[in-house]
């Protein structure tokens, strides 16, 4: 009678405790998303510093480099910053050297290869249409959940049900809302460019997950981060930075000019050092929410920056920084949380989550 009550006062105590962790590791994953706001306002705020509008506003908003050169010095400035705090981080933990040895394994050698797509394409192609379109391209490049469904049904043959079509299709309509939104909101110059690269953006995220979902199983969540973080700052800064001002015509000397302007402007590097550690948090709080409380509801919760990153941009940007044009209109806001809806449907199976929560 005696081992039967102890037993069930275990079972009882395991449950809380499974429920704790399942409850935090929601709370972890909507910081994610908090963080991931934080990342995209203070990478606009970068591209708002006295020294940035000056070069910017010396230039035609449709040459080539101000289009596409200056937001590529942009982004290899924050992620080469998101990779250093990446690296700072993992030899505190003491892992720099299964970093090196996990490099040359297989399931590393994926992860950069993922890393190549998420970063270069994918984040380079966000950071442009933020600087071409604003923060409304933002629940675009949240189609990701919904790309990356299609791709594993593609690539994996994985079955695309009813509740997950139905989901994309939410999605679909969110990213049509947005359409209509950049007729009548207050935005930038080439919102067309701006929506396209988003979806780019969304395609390169979308496809980053469906190959790292392998490797990241297999390796330590610092390790995997660390690398994915490194891979994309020195790639944009070495590889795509170059390519694209050979591209456009424009001297290297002049690319990197602007990249060492920038680095030793103390406003400036101060955004991309924030940025580039907002970055690396919603990275590290993404995989860490997605082993406590599940991929999917993980997915679902930081899929809510969709929301939080207009908003936080619009605090940081808008009403501290006080520059105008980062004010969403309503019908944005309304297709944000659409967006937020149809991520959830794609990413939860109601069956599982309640099911989940009576077991714990």
């Amino acid at each position: 009678m005696q081992e039967a009550s102890a037993v069930s006062v275990a079972t009882q105590k395991k449950r809380e405790l499974d429920s704790s962790f399942f409850k935090k590791g929601i709370m972890v994953a909507l910081f994610s998303s908090l963080m991931y706001g934080f990342y995209t306002a203070f990478v606009t705020a970068g591209q708002n510093s006295q020294l940035w509008t000056s070069w910017t506003s010396a230039l035609n908003p449709t040459a080539f480099l101000a289009v596409f050169i200056i937001p590529t010095v942009a982004s290899a400035i924050n992620d080469s910053c998101s990779a250093i705090w990446a690296l700072a981080i993992t030899a505190k933990q003491g892992k720099l050297g299964d970093f090196g040895r996990t490099i040359n394994t297989k399931p590393g050698i994926i992860l950069m290869l993922s890393a190549l797509v998420g970063g270069p394409i994918a984040t380079v192609a966000y950071i442009i249409a933020l600087s071409q379109a604003g923060t409304i391209v933002v629940p675009i490049a949240a189609l990701n959940p919904a790309i990356g469904s299609i791709l594993s049904r593609i690539l994996y043959k994985q079955e695309l049900g009813p509740r997950k079509l139905a989901g994309i299709g939410i999605c679909v309509l969110a990213g049509l809302m947005i359409g209509t939104a950049s007729l009548t909101g207050d935005s930038s110059s080439n919102m067309v460019l701006g929506l396209a690269l988003a979806f780019v953006a969304a395609l390169g995220w979308g496809a980053e997950g469906c190959i790292a979902g392998y490797a990241s199983c297999m390796i330590d969540t610092q390790i995997g981060i660390t690398i994915r973080q490194c891979v994309s700052g020195l790639v944009e800064l070495l590889v795509v930075l170059p390519v694209l001002s050979l591209v456009g015509g424009v001297s290297l000397g002049q690319s990197f000019g602007y990249v060492g302007a920038a680095i030793t402007d103390l406003p400036t590097i101060l955004c991309f050092v924030v940025a580039g550690f907002s970055a690396y948090k919603s990275f590290a709080s993404w995989y860490r929410g997605n082993s406590m409380c599940g991929t999917a509801l993980g997915m679902a919760c930081n899929g809510t920056y969709t929301f939080v990153a207009p908003l936080v941009t619009w605090i940081v940007v808008g009403l501290i920084m006080g520059i105008p044009g980062y004010a969403l209109p309503p019908i944005a806001w309304i297709a944000a949380i659409v967006m937020i809806l149809g991520i959830v449907v794609i990413a939860v199976d109601p069956k599982e989550l309640f099911g989940k929560k009576e077991e714990a």
